[in-house]
């Protein structure tokens, strides 16, 4: 079964988002922990599409969904500036150590949305970002 999503790249979307992720998951019978894991990193990562990916216009952010048997699979496309959410994932990753009093606010959200996932990849193909989630049944 494959669904799709295409909505404005703006923080009004954030909740018609939110409804198809979790709509989808629980149709897939993914478990609460796991829903809530995928909700949080597909709203991580469509906040940053919505915050940086279109500087100069609102642009779209497309979900793409796809449950097999074993997995439930999100893709997120948008076609503004190129940004693998990876590199971030790396600083931030560097960073879970440092005492919090020591910490500047902010910036852990990639990865707690990608810890919580089974599989994460992002590539750029024609000028278009494409950040795929999986999730294990």
């Amino acid at each position: 079964m494959s669904e799709k999503l295409t909505v404005s790249a703006t923080l009004d979307s954030l909740k018609t988002i939110t409804e198809f992720v979790v709509n989808l998951a629980k149709s897939a019978n993914l478990d609460k922990k796991k829903i809530y894991k995928l909700r949080l990193a597909i709203d991580e990562l469509a906040t940053n599409i919505i915050s940086y990916a279109y500087t100069e216009s609102n642009g779209e952010i497309i979900l793409e969904s796809k449950i097999s048997e074993s997995s439930i699979e999100f893709k997120i496309k948008d076609y503004g500036v190129a940004f693998d959410p990876k590199t971030k994932l790396e600083s931030e990753e560097e960073t879970i150590d440092i005492p919090l009093e020591e910490r500047q606010i902010g910036g852990l959200g990639i990865f707690l949305a990608f810890d919580g996932v089974d599989e994460f990849s992002y590539e750029r193909i024609d000028d278009q970002n494409i950040n795929t989630l999986i999730i294990y049944r």
